[in-house]
């Protein structure tokens, strides 16, 4: 009996593990209150500024927690510049000439430098300007968890093999984000990020031709924006009704056949999230409620706590020495 409960033990710590909850209980809401009292201010005074410039920022800021957390945990790997030792993740597929929103991360992290120097982490920033950036565009807040530490390494390959393709269907959505930890719904709730943001050509071209689970007038109206054979880079709004509001239009366009992703349009094609994108159209509340709780558990995948990682100075770079 002893032996059976040691080995029932064994297997809950290792899932816990993989799943990055048992440092949850280190990571708190009040975690600066003390070493650096002006944190969440400061980033969200430099996020307001930034979205009240371009709106498109917000989604950007927000893409930018999710690609950190999905490669090796929330440790601001997604961050870190090429170095002699790694090639940082920034030019992964998912992320080449994609990810945005450094410059913005940079001056977060110079103000809090000069109020608190070397207290508040680069992967911490990354969570709350991603929670910030929601509100700025009209979502509800959730409360953040703090206290992770920055990783001195990136990787490459783990970026290109863990963040989910726009191109995957529904059972590859339902996997990538179970390899993760999540339910299904969870990431029914998280892909509804695309109520707010934009995506190139080359991502959406397949769709826009070739498939059939589409409005047709909708398909029109992106082709001039969209060539068969040039654009690549031209982009057009995720949630055509509303793109820089952050709000359950995203699951309203997918009932009307007006997701631009090939994965978008995936969640109500018939299979079992058919039920969940129409709770989130109908029920908005619901949706922002949802959204936060799977946010959290997002923050929490596998984060630096105690004396792991560091405090880095400069988020494109490991501290020196």
């Amino acid at each position: 009996m002893a032996s059976s409960s040691f080995f029932k033990l064994c297997f809950m710590t290792m899932f816990l593990i993989q799943y990055g909850h048992p440092v949850t209980s280190q990571l708190s809401a009040n975690f600066y209150s003390s070493s650096c009292p002006k944190a969440l201010s400061t980033i969200k005074s430099a996020v307001t500024s930034a979205v009240s410039k371009e709106k498109r920022m917000g989604a950007s800021l927000l893409r930018l927690h999710f690609h950190d957390c999905f490669v090796n945990g929330c440790d601001a790997s997604v961050l870190l510049d090429d170095t002699s030792n790694f090639t940082g993740e920034k030019t992964a597929g998912p992320n080449a000439n994609s990810i945005r929103g450094f410059d913005v991360v940079d001056t977060i992290k110079s103000n809090l430098e000069s109020i608190c120097p070397g207290v508040v982490s680069c992967a911490d920033i990354l969570a709350v300007a991603a929670r910030d950036s929601v509100v700025q565009l009209g979502g509800k807040t959730w409360t953040v968890p703090l206290g992770r530490r920055d990783s001195t390494t990136a990787s490459l390959s783990a970026a290109n093999s863990n963040i989910p393709s726009p191109f995957l269907n529904l059972t590859g959505l339902i996997s990538a984000f179970s390899n993760k930890g999540f339910t299904t719904k969870e990431m029914v709730v998280l892909s509804g990020s695309h109520t707010i943001g934009m995506a190139k050509c080359s991502i959406f071209r397949s769709r826009i031709y070739n498939e059939t689970n589409i409005n047709t007038a909708f398909a029109t109206s992106l082709k001039n924006n969209c060539p068969s054979a040039s654009g690549d880079s031209n982009l057009s709004p995720l949630d055509t009704t509303s793109s820089t509001v952050f709000d359950s239009a995203y699951y309203t366009n997918l009932i009307n056949n007006k997701g631009l992703l090939h994965s978008d349009q995936q969640l109500f094609s018939g299979g079992s999230t058919v039920s969940q994108v129409k709770a989130y159209s109908s029920n908005s509340a619901t949706f922002f409620k949802d959204f936060g709780n799977a946010m959290v558990k997002m923050g929490n995948l596998s984060p630096l706590t105690g004396t792991s990682g560091q405090i880095r100075t400069n988020c494109r770079s490991v501290n020196s020495g």
